[in-house]
């Protein structure tokens, strides 16, 4: 088979490739959605993304009730309770660290 008649089709893949929303512009653009401050949201998908699994990142995704509602206005005992519920501690502890760390920062 002729290398140059599959160039066309490298290309096509790798621009494929590049077109793809990398996880972190998925958690980011989720967090600002929720109401977060798009600085705050940039450093907390840095985070997140650097220390949570792309399966634990969807279980987040996941979290029950956050789809039209403003985190803003939600109790930290409610947020809490709600990452609880996904049942795994890692994921607590990465969320609250990273929304903390990153709202003093910003």
């Amino acid at each position: 088979m002729n290398r140059l008649a599959l160039l066309p089709a490298l290309a096509a893949m790798m621009l494929a490739g590049c077109a793809s929303v990398s996880p972190e512009a998925k958690v980011r653009t989720k967090l600002i959605d929720a109401g977060i401050r798009p600085p705050v949201a940039s450093c907390m998908a840095e985070r997140m993304v650097d220390r949570l699994s792309l399966v634990q990142l969807r279980r987040l995704q996941s979290l029950g009730g956050l789809g039209n509602r403003d985190v803003r206005e939600m109790s930290v005992d409610e947020l809490v309770r709600r990452l609880r519920a996904l049942q795994d501690p890692e994921i607590v502890s990465v969320v609250l660290k990273a929304g903390i760390g990153c709202s003093i920062a910003s």
